[in-house]
């Protein structure tokens, strides 16, 4: 069984390597033919048409080695008999588990069983799944919890995890983790803030990730856009969110602002802004009655 098995994978291999040549072959052939119908005058086309020629033959050539190589393989391979077979796994277990068995044996024993392992993420169930395709033929599929970064069983205070849902409305999760780092928050376990640890934490408490579209949408901004569509400087706004004239919020003392469209457009922004319209078309001037303070010293 497990020579049919043997021989039915060189096969198999072989059988792909030779349509792979066949299809190189034929654009190899195009190549040439149109290499030779290029006008020679023109050196520029001649010279992209000879080196995409050249390409063609090496991958020719390339297919045809391993073509070589896997044949010669196939010619070489043994499989041992029943009898040697009888007691492999226990054997093996037993030099798993042997005190003595060093990491480069093992490293070794892994190399000779396992062809390949296919490696994906489950965010659903936050594991890792891994999918062995053994040398034999068989395939073990496998799940691991996820190890996170930054992961730890403590609880992240509110105020922090209130912070993100705000600021995702505006930053990016790695924007998000500077603005953290700057106030000095830590993480948990008493790291600095990461992109993923920012997006670990959104995952846990339900937060969605920054989107240029969602904050479109919703009509979320910075300080500076909301300046830019009140026609206003940034410094006017950020006065008249201080006095409570305009609502924001600000979770994070270094952080940014974050503004809602409908708060810079409702009738108490709009009075705001005749207010400011109001202050430019009368602005306050000295008057020629008041006397000036000469705080010289020479």
């Amino acid at each position: 069984m497990a020579t049919q098995q043997q021989a039915k994978a060189h096969s198999d291999v072989l059988a792909a390597l030779r349509r792979d040549l066949q299809a190189a072959l034929y654009r190899c052939q195009r190549a040439e033919r149109q290499y030779e119908a290029a006008d020679p005058d023109n050196r520029l086309v001649a010279q992209e048409l000879e080196r995409r020629w050249n390409v063609a033959l090496e991958e020719v050539h390339a297919i045809e080695a391993r073509i070589a190589s896997e044949s010669e393989c196939a010619k070489c391979a043994t499989v041992g008999s029943m009898e040697e077979f009888a007691n492999l796994a226990s054997d093996l277990e037993a030099l798993w588990n042997d005190p003595h068995a060093d990491e480069r044996t093992k490293k070794r024993l892994l190399r000779a069983l396992i062809r390949e392992i296919v490696v994906d993420i489950d965010e659903q169930t936050s594991e890792v799944v891994l999918l062995i395709h053994w040398k034999g033929g068989v395939h073990t599929p496998l799940r691991l919890p996820r190890r996170r970064r930054g992961d730890r069983r403590g609880t992240v205070p509110k105020d922090i995890v209130e912070a993100v849902r705000v600021l995702s409305r505006i930053c990016n999760d790695e924007m998000i983790a500077g603005f953290l780092n700057r106030a000095k928050l830590s993480t948990v376990n008493g790291n600095y803030w990461t992109r993923d640890a920012v997006a670990q934490l959104r995952h846990r408490h339900q937060i969605e990730c920054h989107s240029a579209e969602r904050q479109e949408s919703e009509g979320w901004m910075n300080l500076s856009d909301a300046a830019r569509r009140m026609g206003i400087s940034k410094d006017t706004l950020q006065r008249a969110i201080r006095r409570g004239s305009i609502s924001a919020e600000r979770p994070i003392f270094c952080g940014p602002w974050v503004l809602q469209k409908e708060n810079i457009e409702n009738e108490q922004a709009v009075r705001f802004l005749e207010q400011v319209q109001a202050n430019k078309s009368h602005p306050t001037t000295a008057s020629p009655l008041q006397a000036d303070l000469d705080l010289s010293i020479t």
